[in-house]
């Protein structure tokens, strides 16, 4: 499924969600089905910040593709933390610079989150996308050197 797929299928569950209660709880029920955070993860340097609550963000390259690991202490953010990593991990590094989480505008998330969660969950997206960067870089440089 291609990222834009992944976004587009996003918006079609919370079509189901005709309540904002709904929605959240929806959220808070995804929250519940990320992968458990390794804890060598949780640390300081994994820490995103910019998030009220605590956010944990760990990124590995594996076969070419960015892959995240995360966990947050709040209900709702960790659903947001889930639902991030089901857009972005397992990506390649240019696909998540050049995709914005269109998915929040069109489920109305952006409107209807608080304002310090909606800051928190743009920090999560910088952070991913500076390890996107990151990645993108590296790789460009591994080209470089086997082609010298």
């Amino acid at each position: 499924m291609t990222i834009q797929e992944v976004q587009n299928a996003i918006v079609e569950e919370f079509a189901d969600c005709m309540e904002w209660e709904d929605k959240y709880a929806h959220i808070i029920a995804l929250g519940k089905t990320l992968a458990p955070l390794p804890e060598q993860y949780r640390t300081d340097d994994n820490k995103v910040r910019g998030c009220q609550s605590q956010v944990w963000l760990h990124a590995e390259l594996q076969d070419g593709k960015v892959v995240f690991f995360a966990d947050a202490d709040a209900a709702i953010v960790k659903g947001l933390v889930a639902l991030a990593l089901r857009v972005y991990s397992h990506r390649e590094p240019q696909e998540i610079l050049n995709t914005e989480p269109e998915f929040m505008k069109k489920i109305g998330l952006d409107m209807h989150l608080s304002s310090t969660r909606t800051n928190g969950f743009a920090a999560m997206i910088k952070q991913i996308k500076a390890y996107a960067l990151g990645f993108a870089l590296l790789q460009q440089r591994t080209a470089e050197a086997s082609q010298e």
